[in-house]
């Protein structure tokens, strides 16, 4: 086995070796001996990858090669007594589950005469209960699926399997999607975790095994679908689209294809200028509507299940329908009706916005871009369309509020984009567990369709009956060993699968989960890494901006503390402090009118400066120094005191952490204590430099008279 195949990190959350406890073992050995499986034979198909994904797992747990039927057939695999299994089987209907969902049942059954001796034993009874269990598919990726929740009981179990379970899931979103930034110089925009693992020097590392690795571990958490390469489409990714690349981009689409993932692409929109050799990507015009359909009809003569389109067009300078005088109905027009004959969707971003902005210019609030360009469009968009709405109005912030362009556009398809690449929240250096940032956007209720409008039903398609939907987030991973640069950030990227495929699991359910997977069962390690995730989201925001601000951080850069980094900038995200107060005054009385995009019980929530919450008081207020929060601190007090504590709590995690040497393997407790050391003196930075700073400004000590910089 290769060096990552060994590895601890590399193998994430999947079986990575023997369970310890042989006890466990033994009470499950009875019901994974035997084996039967019907599925579709092909050898690349999810059917065949989950009786591999079966069969390894328990090879790797309890080292069991169980005895094996394989036939043809309506998905299922049977574990334990043939008999009753195959009874239980028989009154199970697998067309009554989604194509993705699946039913696990486990039971015992008197399924054959006891033997003398046990008959003796029982006390003169006739029988001997023996375990089943059955997995049954709505497809073959419902039976994969079936597969990883088995093996995840199996993992997470402390005694024997369950005597009775009988348990039906299927996702609650359509769509669950992961967007890759890579480049093809193998490089990732916004990655902290190193290379790429699908491009080098320009050509696709279509035999590359992370490839299909990597495939395993997004199918295992539900995910099914990839975007592989960046929304910023250079010159070489732009190429992919076209028919030389195809075969390489094709044997990508085959690989997660076999985890029941479906392959899209992002495009570069001026692409029938730079691949076409037309002097226009005028939407309207018929040459380039011929173009796009020319080349829709390669890729899928190319790849038969691709997905489509991801597109960012007219924002931060990449090309767009603006150019020509169109807007975006007309761009994602155009490249629907190329696709929609092959069952295609486009996926078509809404983060666009003025990015040459004037800081004088208060009347500008880069915060409405995205409803302001898009509301008045709905209901024109073609049916395969899907609007790509970031969780936020602003760009994945440590905190902001829920983008009011999510369910407003009630007859257009629409999907929330959230960033598991922690480019604003510590860049896979700082601890920042993000499933209770995720949970509260997908809870918040937008009352835009009556009460109980919430974001994760209108991504489920519940609210409007969307006919495409649902959640799709940046990937954070890259070349290193462990996938994700930290070892914690791994659970940043379980967690979004399990949220996605069902987002009323708790943030708590799922720390726990992941944190049992990862670091063993009971485990003090355990216990200690799901406490700490719980606490770091709050603990990461203590320290750095407060109360929804948002962006002191270096421009470009987003790591380090730089609280005026962007407030003279054209990006237009400001917070303007001054020696009276801070905060961006968003009313409709008196601001830019940015709470009025809001549903109206929202909407007045938001305007009231005594029931707007403090967690989001300075993205919607401009408020004095003194204005008493309704946690009775007042501003600049909670500055000064949220920093110290954020601080302190990350020594706090250092010092527990050393207690847990001989609890976990030398390479990740080393791994994690370096990354904790790191994240503690960029905590006392932000803590210095961010009292420093609102002390100067407002004059005001501390009430508690700590170390402030003068």
């Amino acid at each position: 086995m290769s060096r990552l195949e060994t590895s601890r990190g590399y193998r994430a959350w999947l079986p990575a070796g023997r369970r310890t406890d042989e006890r466990v073992i033994e009470a499950w050995r009875p019901l994974l001996s035997r084996l039967s499986a019907r599925f579709d034979l092909r050898p690349e198909g999810p059917g065949a990858t989950a009786l591999r994904e079966l069969t390894g797992g328990l090879a790797a747990l309890a080292g069991i090669e169980p005895a094996l039927t394989i036939k043809a057939g309506a998905p299922a695999i049977a574990l334990g007594s043939p008999e009753a299994a195959q009874a239980a089987l028989a009154q199970m209907d697998a067309q009554a589950l989604a194509p993705e969902g699946f039913r696990l049942r486990f039971g015992t059954a008197n399924s054959r005469k006891a033997s003398p001796a046990e008959a003796e034993s029982s006390g003169g009874a006739d029988a001997a209960a023996e375990p089943y269990a059955v997995l049954l598919g709505g497809s073959d990726v419902g039976l994969l699926h079936a597969v990883f929740a088995f093996l995840r009981l199996f993992q997470l179990s402390e005694a024997g399997p369950p005597a009775e379970l009988d348990r039906t899931e299927a996702p609650r979103s359509a769509l669950r999607m992961i967007d890759q930034w890579d480049n093809m110089d193998g490089s990732v925009e916004r990655g902290y975790s190193g290379g790429s693992i699908f491009y080098r020097n320009g050509r696709v590392l279509s035999d590359s095994p992370r490839i299909a690795d990597y495939a395993r571990l997004l199918a295992s958490v539900g995910l099914n679908a990839i975007c592989v390469n960046n929304v910023n489409v250079h010159r070489e990714e732009t190429k992919l689209i076209a028919a030389d690349r195809l075969p390489d981009v094709a044997r990508l689409a085959q690989i997660f294809g076999g985890f029941g993932i479906r392959l899209f692409l992002s495009v570069n929109y001026a692409a029938p200028i730079e691949l076409g050799g037309l002097h226009t990507a005028d939407p309207l015009d018929e040459d380039v509507k011929a173009w796009w359909r020319r080349t829709a009809e390669e890729i899928y003569a190319a790849i038969p299940d691709f997905g489509g389109f991801v597109v960012k067009a007219d924002s931060e300078n990449r090309p767009g329908p603006f150019s020509y005088g169109r807007d975006h109905a007309d761009g994602a027009n155009l490249l629907a009706d190329a696709l929609a004959p092959f069952g295609g969707l486009v996926l078509w971003r809404c983060f666009v916005y003025d990015c040459h902005q004037d800081w004088r210019d208060r009347s500008t609030d880069r915060a409405r871009a995205a409803y302001d360009h898009f509301r008045p469009l709905d209901g024109r968009f073609r049916a395969n369309v899907v609007l790509q709405i970031k969780n936020g109005p602003m760009d994945f912030q440590t905190r902001e509020p829920v983008s009011p362009l999510f369910g407003a556009m009630p007859r257009t398809n629409q999907m929330m984009e959230f960033q598991i690449a922690q480019e604003y929240t510590g860049q896979q250096r700082d601890v920042c567990f993000l499933v209770p940032q995720w949970k509260q956007a997908l809870d918040f209720d937008t009352r835009l369709a009556g009460p109980g409008s919430t974001v994760s039903r209108i991504a489920a398609g519940e609210v409007h009956r969307f006919a495409y939907s649902g959640v799709v987030a940046v990937s954070n991973i890259g070349d290193d060993d462990n996938w994700t640069g930290h070892h914690l950030a791994q659970a940043n990227l379980y967690g979004f699968g399990r949220l996605a495929w069902n987002p009323e699991a708790s943030a708590e359910e799922i720390a726990a989960e992941w944190s049992a997977l990862t670091f063993g069962t009971g485990s003090a390690a355990a216990t200690f890494v799901r406490r700490l995730l719980l606490q770091s989201w709050p603990v990461y925001e203590s320290y750095t901006a407060p109360l929804a601000v948002g962006w002191m951080v270096q421009p470009h850069y987003h790591y380090a503390v730089d609280v005026d980094g962007y407030e003279y900038s054209k990006w237009g995200t400001y917070h303007f402090a001054d020696r009276n107060g801070v905060g961006v005054d968003r009313t409709l009385a008196t601001g830019t009118g940015y709470t009025g995009q809001y549903a109206p019980e929202n909407r007045d929530r938001y305007e009231s400066l005594a029931d707007c919450p403090d967690e989001l008081l300075l993205f919607f207020h401009h408020v004095p120094y003194t204005h008493r929060l309704q946690s009775g601190k007042t501003v600049i007090q909670h500055i000064y005191d949220s920093r110290f504590e954020g601080a302190a709590a990350v020594e706090a995690w250092i010092e527990e952490w050393r207690g847990l040497e001989n609890e976990v393997d030398a390479e990740r407790f080393a791994h994690i204590s370096d990354r904790l050391q790191g994240q503690a003196e960029n905590a006392r930075q932000w803590r210095d430099v961010v009292n420093t700073y609102f002390y100067r400004k407002s004059g005001i000590a501390d009430e508690q008279g700590r170390l402030i910089y003068d």
